[in-house]
């Protein structure tokens, strides 16, 4: 997979810079060709000499190094990369990465590089935890870099939590899945809402739904992996947002509708998996309603139909899809949904099937076009089912 394939390992100083030779030895023996690139104290944890060797080219750890061809190594490395690869990434060179400081060789190269990035964060625990390493990190997923890790366990410092580099197995199997894909969405801005909204009732409670999130985050991993700029426009969920996704979160129906006729006119896709509450309380309390002898009852309004403005405000060549989630009559509420909001396809599952939908890793789906072409596809992780959708969704765009 990786055959013919250039590749730039930076290399920065952490007891993990230990790994670094036998990640070069496995993106050697998958068919890549291998620069490294390091800071001075990453040769504390290793040695050029093993590098070199390794890699079958010369290290790169001074800008001023009399040894190179060019007097620019960090312009003329990057010319020659498809990739590059930061592992481990202390956070101190991860800072510099965000502030743009640029003074010493993996930094400048770094600067200078402009095709995707991966970055194997390895550091304290407490470290990693901080804000300054966390909005740092923030910056990096905003300039769409692909993060692996960390993983949690024992640290080289005593400590037991997150911080470790993710294994050379584990990093080398995600860039082969990166070169593997068929980039089926090359050039393309896609828009997903995933996760549930919460509508307010008073201070203190709302109405929601059982929505992870899940489902949703997968398809727009699988939208970057096949080469789009993806929009995730999210309610609030526990998991982190892929990495390379632009994320906007908000809470309220109200709010993800605006968000999506905001960004839908510069998009080609559109893919709605949001589990959009249908209806929102007319008046919030702004204090706490008590609890008393009397019956409440709540009037509400109808929030927006966001899948159907969508599919009403499209243009010639603009895709949209949205999701169906039925407890019943499944195939018949589906086709109506799918005609009713004017939409490309829609993809259908049902809580009666079991490990399905809400809550679960897992999801069994049908796609039905608006052509009135219909897939079905057997339970599958919500990854494989992702990627499934990202197939119709490309065969659609052709």
């Amino acid at each position: 997979m990786l055959q013919g394939k250039n590749i730039i390992l930076g290399i920065s100083g952490g007891i993990a810079a230990y790994k670094a030779p036998l990640i070069v030895r496995l993106l050697r023996s998958a068919g890549a060709s291998v620069k490294v690139v390091c800071t001075s104290n990453a040769l504390e944890f290793t040695t050029k000499t093993t590098l070199e060797t390794l890699s079958e080219y010369p290290v790169y750890a001074d800008v001023f190094e009399k040894d190179f061809v060019h007097s620019t190594e960090h312009i003329s490395i990057t010319d020659w990369a498809d990739l590059m690869i930061i592992a481990p990434a202390t956070g101190n060179i991860i800072g510099k990465f965000a502030a743009g400081i640029a003074d010493d060789a993996l930094s400048t190269t770094y600067m200078a590089f402009n095709g995707p990035v991966f970055i194997a964060p390895a550091m304290n625990t407490k470290m990693w935890l901080s804000k300054a390493v966390q909005d740092n990190m923030l910056e990096m997923k905003n300039r769409q870099h692909m993060i692996i890790g960390p993983a949690e366990g024992d640290l080289a410092c005593g400590y037991s939590g997150a911080g470790r580099m993710s294994q050379p197995e584990e990093i080398l199997a995600l860039i082969n899945e990166y070169f593997s894909a068929e980039k089926l969405l090359d050039g393309k801005k896609v828009l997903i809402s995933a996760g549930p909204t919460v509508e307010n009732i008073d201070p203190v409670r709302f109405l929601s739904n059982y929505s992870t999130g899940k489902m949703g985050y997968a398809i727009a991993a699988e939208c970057v992996r096949q080469g789009a700029e993806v929009i995730l426009i999210s309610g609030p969920v526990s998991i982190d947002a892929p990495a390379a996704v632009k994320l906007v979160s908000v809470k309220t129906a109200l709010e993800m509708h605006q968000e999506c006729v905001r960004y839908f006119a510069n998009c080609d896709v559109a893919i709605m998996t949001a589990a959009v509450a249908d209806y929102r309380p007319k008046d919030i309390s702004d204090q706490k309603i008590k609890k008393s002898d009397a019956e409440l009852s709540i009037t509400f309004v109808k929030n927006p139909d966001i899948l159907a403005e969508l599919g009403s405000m499209k243009k010639k060549g603009q895709i949209v899809g949205g999701f169906a989630l039925e407890t019943e009559n499944e195939l018949e509420n589906a086709k109506a949904k799918l005609h009713n909001k004017k939409a490309d396809f829609i993809v259908m599952n049902s809580l009666r099937d079991e490990n399905s939908a809400f809550g679960y890793d897992t999801n069994k789906i049908s796609v039905i076009h608006a052509s009135g072409e219909m897939k079905s596809f057997e339970l599958m992780t919500k990854k494989e089912a992702a990627v499934a959708i990202i197939h119709e969704t490309a065969a659609l765009i052709k």
